[in-house]
């Protein structure tokens, strides 16, 4: 009876680990400039998850430097940034992009 347990839990872990999502983390980085390409820290940078929509924010540093981590390498997120009352062009991060730490650089059109 013990010996029938014992394989119906190894046979229950064997199926059920296949079915798991594979993927694997990954982080984005970039910098945010204005047009002639001056760093800005204090901008908010917002990170969209294009397939549940849920949104993350991250306030720029003295360089301009932002930085996103652990996102799923199977889905896309759109990129952009505010400072004060500009935005940026959102960019695009696909899930094609095999990059293992991909960079995407904002622009804020001001001078």
């Amino acid at each position: 009876m013990l010996r029938k347990l014992i394989l119906a839990a190894a046979i229950a872990l064997l199926v059920r680990i296949p079915c798991e999502a594979q993927y694997s983390p990954r982080p984005v980085m970039g910098v945010v400039t204005d047009k002639r390409g001056n760093t800005l820290p204090g901008v908010v940078v917002q990170l969209e998850n294009t397939r549940s929509l849920v949104v993350r924010s991250y306030i720029t540093q003295k360089d301009g430097r932002f930085r996103f981590n652990g996102l799923n390498d199977d889905v896309d997120y759109t990129l952009r940034a505010r400072y004060r009352k500009w935005w940026s062009e959102p960019k695009r991060l696909s899930r094609l992009n095999s990059s293992g730490h991909p960079e995407v650089d904002l622009v804020i059109p001001i001078d």
